[in-house]
C-alpha cells in the first residue's frame, strides 16, 4: 500500500544518523538477543523425530509442521489455496546462516513442502565471513534457520526475504542501528508485507528512553506503509538479560522492540498435542522452569496505547505485552534441520528448537495468509486484534492457566543449597493478562476476522 515519500525516507536516515552519533559519544547499547531455546538430540537421526521418539529420547514432546498447523487450524486455509502466496515475510537476523538454502531444502523435503522463493539481502553492509568458533554467529545462524523454516511451514506459499545484518553487537554501538537501517531499507523499498523479529533487549538496558525511542522511526514508517511488524517477547519470563548479557534483572522488565506500541508482541505458550496435532489439554503459559518462560509485563518507556484501553485494569497506564502467544516451550519443541560448515564438512542435522523465536515466525506466516485473503497488506495489527478479542469472531482463544514468574540460580546451582532469586511474574486468567496477552489464535477464524475488520 501507499508509497513512502523521498522526504520521509531522508528523515528516517537522518534519525538513524542522529542515533549513531548519540551512541558514538560513549553510551553503550544492549545487544539484540535472539529469543531462542534449543534441545540437542542424544543421537543423530536420519529422519525428523516424531512426538513418540522425543518422549522416548528426551521425556518431552516435539512437534512437526502438520501437528502445529492442525493445532492452529491452518489446514482449512491451505485447502482453500490460502498459503501466503503473493506475500513476503521479511526475517531479520544478524549474520544469517551459511547453510540456510540446503538446510531449508532438507526440511522441506522431509515434510513435503515446496521450496519457497527465498532471497537474502544485507542492506546495512557486507556480512563478515562465518566463523564457526564464534558462539554469537552460531546462535544467530540457528535463529535464522528456525525463523525461516517455521515461517515457511505455516505459510508455504509466501516469499521469504532474509534481511541479514553485519553485526549483532561488538562495542555496544552497531547492532540495533544496523538492524533498524536494514529494516528501513525493506520498508522504503516496499520489499515485505510482514517483518518478523525474533530478538530484543530489556528496555532498562538502553542508556535512556530517548536512545530507544530514537531508533523506532522505522516502525512509524512501516505503519505508514501498511507493513505488519512482529517481535518476540523473550525467553526468560518476567525478566531479561543485563546490558553485559549476564542473567538477569532482579525485577520484572520487558523487551524492546516487542514493547513498542506499533509492534505486535508475540509471547509463548505450551501446547499439549497428540501425534495428529489434536489438543489433549488446553494451552498453558510457557514455563519450563530454570528461567525458560515467555516474556511479558509492563513497559516503562511507552504509555498505554488506545487499543489497550479495554484492558486498562491489567496494564494500568503502560503498554502491556504480549499481545498474542503461540507455541514456545522446550517441553513441546519444534523439529529443526540445522547444519554448519566445519573443517570442510557439514555437521549437524535434526534437532529441536523453541522459544518465542518459534512463536513469532509462525505468527508471521499466519499474518501473510491473512494479507493474501484480504487482498492487501493489513499493516499494524493491534487495533484489530484487540477488537477481535472483545468480539465474537472466535479468532482469539483465551489462555487461562500458567505463569511467567521464574526463579534464577545465583550460585551453588549444582549443590544441595543453591542460592535462588525468585522473580515475580504474571499469571494467566480470563481475558487479557501479562503472561499470555489476549491469548492464542485459531488461524482460520482469525484470518476471516482480520479480512472484515478495519484497523
Amino acid at each position: 500500500m501507499g508509497s513512502r515519500s523521498g522526504a520521509g525516507a531522508v528523515a528516517g536516515v537522518a534519525l538513524l544518523a542522529a542515533a549513531s552519533a548519540m551512541y558514538s559519544g560513549g553510551a553503550r547499547l544492549p545487544a539484540p538477543v535472539p529469543a531462542i531455546a534449543g534441545q540437542a538430540l542424544p543421537a543423530a537421526l536420519a529422519a525428523p523425530p516424531d512426538t513418540a521418539q522425543c518422549h522416548a529420547l528426551l521425556q518431552v514432546a516435539c512437534y512437526q509442521p502438520a501437528q502445529l498447523r492442525r493445532a492452529y487450524n491452518v489446514d482449512p486455509l491451505l485447502r482453500r489455496g490460502l498459503d501466503g502466496r503473493g506475500r513476503t515475510i521479511a526475517v531479520v537476523d544478524a549474520f544469517g546462516a551459511p547453510d540456510l538454502v540446503s538446510d531449508l531444502h532438507r526440511f522441506d523435503a522431509a515434510f513435503r513442502l515446496p521450496d519457497p522463493d527465498l532471497s537474502i539481502i544485507h542492506p546495512a553492509g557486507p556480512l563478515p565471513a562465518f566463523d564457526p568458533r564464534n558462539p554469537e554467529m552460531l546462535l544467530w545462524a540457528l535463529e535464522t534457520t528456525l525463523d525461516v523454516e517455521w515461517a515457511h511451514a505455516m505459510a508455504p506459499g509466501a516469499r521469504i526475504l532474509v534481511v541479514a545484518t553485519p553485526t549483532a553487537e561488538t562495542e555496544g554501538l552497531a547492532g540495533f542501528p544496523d538492524i533498524m537501517r536494514a529494516e528501513r531499507y525493506v520498508v522504503d523499498h516496499h520489499l515485505a508485507d510482514v517483518i518478523s523479529q525474533s530478538f530484543g533487549s530489556a528496555e532498562q538496558s538502553f542508556p535512556s528512553a530517548r536512545t530507544l525511542t530514537t531508533l523506532r522511526s522505522v516502525y512509524k514508517a512501516a505503519a505508514d506503509g501498511g507493513i505488519t511488524v512482529l517481535a518476540a517477547t523473550g525467553d526468560t519470563g518476567s525478566t531479561l538479560k543485563l546490558l553485559n548479557s549476564a542473567c538477569c534483572f532482579p525485577t520484572p522488565v520487558v523487551s524492546w522492540p516487542a514493547s513498542d506500541p506499533l509492534v505486535t508482541a508475540v509471547g509463548g505458550t505450551r501446547l499439549h498435542l497428540d501425534s495428529a496435532g489434536r489438543r489433549i489439554a488446553p494451552d498453558t503459559v510457557w514455563n519450563d522452569g530454570g528461567g525458560g518462560a515467555g516474556g511479558g509485563g509492563r513497559s516503562t518507556v511507552f504509555d498505554r496505547p488506545d487499543y489497550q484501553d479495554p484492558v486498562r485494569h491489567v496494564v494500568g497506564d503502560h503498554r502491556g505485552i504480549p499481545d498474542v502467544s503461540l507455541s514456545a516451550a522446550l517441553s513441546g519443541a519444534a523439529d529443526l534441520y540445522f547444519t554448519l560448515p566445519l573443517r570442510g564438512a557439514q555437521v549437524g542435522g535434526w534437532s529441536l528448537a523453541a522459544g518465542t523465536s518459534l512463536a513469532t515466525p509462525m505468527f508471521a506466516g499466519i499474518v501473510a495468509i491473512a494479507d493474501q485473503a484480504a487482498g492487501h497488506r493489513l499493516g499494524a495489527l493491534n487495533d484489530r486484534l484487540y477488537s477481535i478479542a472483545h468480539g465474537d469472531d472466535g479468532g482469539i482463544v483465551d489462555v487461562t492457566a500458567g505463569t511467567n514468574a521464574v526463579t534464577l540460580c545465583l550460585g551453588g546451582c549444582a549443590g544441595a543449597t543453591p542460592v535462588l532469586l525468585p522473580i515475580p511474574g504474571f499469571t494467566a486468567g480470563r481475558g487479557y493478562d501479562l503472561a499470555s496477552g489476549l491469548g492464542t489464535v485459531d488461524a482460520a477464524a482469525l484470518v476471516e476476522a482480520l479480512r472484515h475488520r478495519q484497523g
